[in-house]
């Protein structure tokens, strides 16, 4: 398929003191799925590419669009207003204030070329929270950040200005399990006080329109329980009946079909689509973050994929963080953000109704 005719990835450099810059050089000098172009520091990206040892030219772009005709094997790099000068000059592997405010003008950059449309998704590389906090955003991570920019924006259908925000959800996602969450980056104690029939029924809709998304025609979602055996009963807890069942029952109402509630510590089991072992879910709505996360996690954070829902871009990003402990050393792999811009590009070909050919 000609170039021109890919999809457009805006790939966000991430923490620039973390492995964000490595992964991404690595992933360049590699086979790319679709013209990718960097936002981020061409200074940055030229410190990761001496990092990882590799021989691949870092090109200044005057605009985004121009990543199309760069030469294959090389870094496209676009500087979006507002970045900090000096990135390369940071420590590696620590929390700077100047690597959080370049993570966000990065990502507010990034997420505004999808919503013109002049990119077809966002695959975003790792940022430290921690950073971020230096940087003074109110955001702990990329989810809640894209939903309050998108929501800035008025793009969202049906959300006016002054209105709450959007409702999104963070799924994750390999090649053998789907995960989407309730409740994400809070305490376990705050996550259970959060938990709401209308959260979990919105949380399952979302998880269907995720599995259209991915080209099935009537996803099956399963519903995890909160406690031990989904309460048992009652013996355990009455979250399940009491908040997860009304929201399963509504979500079948509308024509989803959502069963549950399951046993957390076996639902997972029954939704992996493994050789020889054909998932019964398709997706599973899990309660709180490491309910949802362990299981996927476990199957290997190379394959994992974190994809954003509820949000009118396509967003995907690495299932890891900064890797602080190596970050400079040129080690780090790329196979997840291979991954997250892959299905990128797979979840784009869908909403197109096409499918995608050729490499980069």
């Amino acid at each position: 398929m000609n170039r021109t005719t890919l999809p457009l990835l805006a790939v966000t450099m991430g923490d620039a003191c973390g492995i964000g810059p490595e992964i991404i050089a690595r992933a360049c000098g590699a086979l790319l799925p679709a013209p990718c172009v960097v936002v981020g520091s061409v200074d940055a990206m030229r410190r990761a590419v001496r990092a990882c040892a590799l021989d691949l030219p870092v090109l200044r772009l005057d605009a985004p669009e121009a990543a199309r005709a760069a030469p294959r094997h090389s870094v496209p790099v676009w500087e979006p207003p507002g970045l900090p000068t000096g990135l390369a000059a940071l420590p590696m592997g620590s929390v700077q204030a100047d690597a959080g405010r370049a993570a966000i003008a990065c990502i507010e950059a990034a997420a505004d070329l999808a919503l013109q449309r002049r990119a077809s998704a966002v695959v975003t590389a790792p940022v430290h929270k921690q950073a971020l906090a230096a940087a003074g955003s109110p955001f702990p991570g990329h989810t809640e950040m894209l939903q309050a920019l998108v929501h800035r924006a008025g793009q969202m259908p049906g959300v006016r200005a002054n209105s709450a925000l959007p409702e999104v959800r963070m799924m994750l996602a390999n090649d053998e399990l789907r995960v989407v969450l309730v409740t994400i980056h809070v305490s376990l104690k705050r996550a259970i006080e959060m938990l709401s029939t209308d959260g979990i029924a919105t949380t399952i809709r979302l998880a269907h329109e995720a599995g259209r998304r991915f080209g099935l025609a009537a996803p099956r979602v399963a519903v995890a329980g909160l406690n031990p055996h989904a309460g048992e009963g009652g013996l355990f807890g009455d979250e399940e009946s009491r908040l997860i069942e009304p929201a399963i029952a509504r979500a079948r109402a509308q024509g989803i079909d959502a069963r549950g509630p399951f046993a957390p510590d076996t639902v997972f089991m029954r939704a992996r689509h493994a050789s020889g072992h054909p998932g019964e879910f398709d997706l599973v709505v899990a309660m709180t973050h490491d309910h949802g996360l362990i299981p996927v996690k476990y199957l290997g954070v190379e394959r994992g994929v974190n994809v954003t829902l509820g949000l009118p871009i396509v967003r995907t990003s690495p299932d890891h963080g900064t890797a602080f402990d190596i970050a400079g050393r040129g080690v780090a792999d790329p196979a997840s953000l291979q991954a997250a811009l892959s299905m990128a590009c797979e979840l784009v070909a869908h909403e197109l109704g096409r499918g995608l050919g050729g490499g980069r």
